[in-house]
C-alpha cells in the first residue's frame, strides 16, 4: 500500500477533489482521459498545474503529479483548470453537514447530555477545520494560477524585447538605405549627361525606394507595445490586490475558537449534565458566512487572473506575426541594398571599359597623325634656298607609304567599332538585369 501512487486533482471549476490511483508507467494522456470521464472537461481544455504554476509535461509519465515523501503521499494537489473558461462562478456550495451537526444547527438550544455533546461538537470542530482547509486548497490553486500567469508574462516580456530590438534594427537599416539611395540617385542624375544612362535601372532604383517605404510599416509596433504595457499594468495591479493574499484569518480564528470551546466541554464532568450548542452553532454559521465571502473574492480574483492570461495567449501569435514581418522586411531591404551595390559596380566596370577604349583610340589617332606629317614634310636641300613648291608633291615611291597608312587606319577603325559594340552589349545586359 505504501508504494501505491495516488494523485489528487482539485477541480477549480467545481471546487471538488477527485483522486486517481496511478498505474505503473501510465502516460499523462491516459490520466487526462480518466479526468475527462470524471469531470466532463475534455483533454484539450484541461490545464493541470502544479503548486509552482508549472504545467504538466505531456511527454512525461503521469507520475510527475506525485512528489516523493510523506507529504506527497496524501496531501499534494494538482490543480485542474478549464481553458475554455475564463470566468469562474464561485463561491460554490460548502461541504455538507453530518446528520448530528445538522441536528444542532437546526435547533441550537436543544439540551444534550455531555457525552453525546462531545461527539457532536467533535464533528462540528472537524467541519469548521474542513471549511478552512477547503479555502486554503482553493487559495493555493489561485496562487498556482498567478504563478502560471507570471510565467506567461515572462515569455511575453522576452518576445517583446526581441520584437523591439528587431524593429529598431530595421528602422536603422531603412534610414541608411534611404540616405544611400538618395545619394546614389543624385550622383546618377549628375553623370547622366556625359556618362552612362539606363532608364530601366533608374526606374528599378525608384521602385526600391518606394518598396523600402512600404517596409517601414513592419517596424510600426506601437499598437502591440500599448497592449503589452496595458497587460503589464493589469498584472501588477493583480499582484498588489489584497485578494492575491490569503484572506483566511477570520476562519482561522473561528477554528481556534471552536477548538477551545470543545476543550472546555471536555473538562466538564459527564455525570447527568446537559448543555445546549448555541456557542458552537454560532461559530459554524460565522465560518460558513466567512467562507462564502472569501470564496467570492477568491473566484473573482481568479477570473481576472485567467482573463489576463487569455489576453497574453491571444497576443503571443500577433507578436509572432509582427516578428516575421520585421524579418521579411529586413531581408528585403538587405537584398535591395545588395542588388543596387552590384549594379553600381557594374556601372563602374562599364565606365572603366569606355575610358580604356577612349585612351586606346586617342593613342592610335596620335600615332597615325605623326605618320602623314612625316610623309608630307618637304625634303630640305643642301643649300639655304627655299624648295620648289612642286618638290613637296608625292613621288612615285611615296604612294606605297600612303597606302600602308590607310590600311592601318582602317584596322584601327574596325578595332574601335568592336570595342563600342562590346560596351553596348554590356549596357543592354545591365538594363535587362
Amino acid at each position: 500500500v505504501l508504494f501505491l501512487q495516488i494523485v489528487h486533482i482539485l477541480n477549480m471549476t467545481s471546487a471538488k477533489i477527485v483522486s486517481f490511483l496511478l498505474h505503473p508507467e501510465e502516460s499523462l494522456h491516459s490520466l487526462q482521459n480518466r479526468i475527462e470521464f470524471e469531470t466532463g472537461i475534455s483533454t484539450g481544455n484541461q490545464e493541470l498545474l502544479l503548486e509552482t504554476g508549472i504545467c504538466l509535461d505531456p511527454r512525461k509519465p503521469a507520475s510527475q503529479c506525485v512528489i516523493d515523501g510523506v507529504r506527497g503521499w496524501d496531501s499534494y494537489m494538482v490543480y485542474l483548470f478549464d481553458k475554455s473558461r475564463t470566468v469562474y462562478d464561485g463561491p460554490f456550495a460548502c461541504r455538507s453537514l453530518s446528520d448530528c451537526v445538522n441536528y444542532i444547527v437546526q435547533d441550537s438550544k436543544i439540551q444534550l447530555p455531555i457525552p453525546q455533546l462531545r461527539k457532536v461538537w467533535a464533528e462540528a470542530v472537524h467541519y469548521v477545520i474542513g471549511l478552512k482547509e477547503d479555502y486554503s486548497r482553493l487559495f493555493q490553486g489561485q496562487r498556482a494560477a498567478m504563478l502560471s500567469l507570471l510565467r506567461y508574462n515572462a515569455n511575453l516580456i522576452k518576445m517583446k524585447t526581441n520584437m523591439v530590438s528587431a524593429s529598431q534594427q530595421l528602422k536603422a537599416k531603412l534610414e541608411f538605405f534611404h540616405q544611400s539611395i538618395r545619394l546614389d540617385l543624385e550622383r546618377y542624375s549628375d553623370q547622366m549627361a556625359y556618362g552612362i544612362s539606363s532608364e530601366k535601372m533608374l526606374k528599378a532604383w525608384k521602385e526600391m525606394e518606394e518598396k523600402a517605404s512600404q517596409c517601414a510599416q513592419a517596424e510600426d509596433i506601437g499598437y502591440l507595445d500599448e497592449q503589452i504595457m496595458a497587460l503589464h499594468t493589469e498584472i501588477v495591479e493583480l499582484q498588489k490586490s489584497p485578494y492575491a493574499r490569503r484572506q483566511g484569518e477570520v476562519m482561522e480564528s473561528l477554528e481556534q475558537r471552536a477548538i477551545d470551546l470543545y476543550k472546555q466541554l471536555k473538562t466538564r464532568p459527564p455525570d447527568h449534565a446537559y448543555s445546549d450548542s448555541t456557542d458552537m452553532v454560532k461559530i459554524i454559521v460565522q465560518t460558513v458566512q466567512s467562507q462564502d465571502r472569501v470564496l467570492k473574492e477568491l473566484f473573482g480574483h481568479l477570473s481576472k487572473l485567467l482573463g489576463c492570461k487569455q489576453k497574453i495567449i491571444d497576443l503571443l501569435p500577433e507578436i509572432e506575426v509582427a516578428l516575421n514581418n520585421i524579418k521579411e522586411a529586413d531581408n528585403s531591404v538587405m537584398q535591395m541594398q545588395g542588388k543596387r551595390q552590384r549594379e553600381i559596380w557594374h556601372l563602374l566596370k562599364i565606365a572603366c571599359t569606355q575610358s580604356s577604349s577612349r585612351s586606346l583610340v586617342s593613342s592610335s589617332l596620335e600615332g597615325t597623325a605623326s605618320t602623314p606629317a612625316a610623309t608630307w614634310l618637304p625634303q630640305s636641300s643642301s643649300g639655304n634656298t627655299a624648295p620648289h613648291p612642286l618638290s613637296s608633291l608625292a613621288a612615285p615611291e611615296d604612294g606605297e607609304n600612303f597606302a600602308d597608312m590607310i590600311r592601318e587606319n582602317v584596322n584601327y577603325l574596325e578595332l574601335f567599332s568592336s570595342i563600342l559594340q562590346e560596351v553596348r552589349q554590356e549596357q543592354n545586359s545591365m538594363m535587362v538585369s
